[in-house]
């Protein structure tokens, strides 16, 4: 495994070993010992996973109180992850990092607890695999508009399909309180 630091402090780009033939493929998605010696030392204590069609925009979100630390991976398809700072006392407050996930390149990324999260679909769907350090908490949630003028997030689409809850979503600097 290759582990990639990245702008933002504890963001990482990791690439698993991939073992291919001509039955297909085998990888390891999780391994302790070996995201423990890369300084990801955290307990995860929740699974998710997510499908969703072309031009599907997720994000930005974030728990407030009880931040989650995520470890993504793209399963099946392609998607344009992001990853943006949002403490207003870091050096890199505002700044995002990118990266395709997709089950041919099947990169991952690890997202440290105390950021924003979210994707966009960019083949015609794709499912979304992530361990999460901490429970989800609807009422702990947070987010941000996915076209904030303060992040410009370069979307590979200018018309994402959102939910009703993320076109409600407000700046980061508009609703971030700390």
């Amino acid at each position: 495994m290759i582990f990639e630091k990245t702008k933002l402090p504890g963001v990482l780009i990791i690439q698993p070993s991939t073992f291919d033939d001509e039955r297909g493929y085998f990888k390891e998605l999780f391994h302790l010992a070996k995201y423990n010696e890369n300084e990801i030392n955290y307990n995860f204590v929740q699974d998710n996973f997510s499908k969703s069609q072309k031009d599907v925009l997720r994000g930005l979100h974030f728990q407030i109180k009880k931040p989650q630390g995520k470890l993504v991976t793209c399963l099946n398809g392609s998607v344009f992850d992001v990853v943006v700072d949002i403490n207003p006392v870091s050096k890199t407050f505002t700044k995002y990092v990118s990266v395709e996930l997709n089950d041919k390149n099947h990169k991952q990324i690890w997202i440290p607890p105390g950021y924003a999260h979210g994707f966009c679909v960019l083949s015609d769907s794709a499912e979304i695999f992530y361990k999460c350090t901490e429970i989800y908490y609807p009422d702990d949630q947070g987010g941000i508009i996915w076209n904030d003028d303060d992040i410009s997030i370069s979307w590979p689409t200018n018309n994402p399909i959102l939910s009703e809850k993320d076109k409600n979503l407000k700046s980061l600097k508009s609703n971030i309180k700390f």
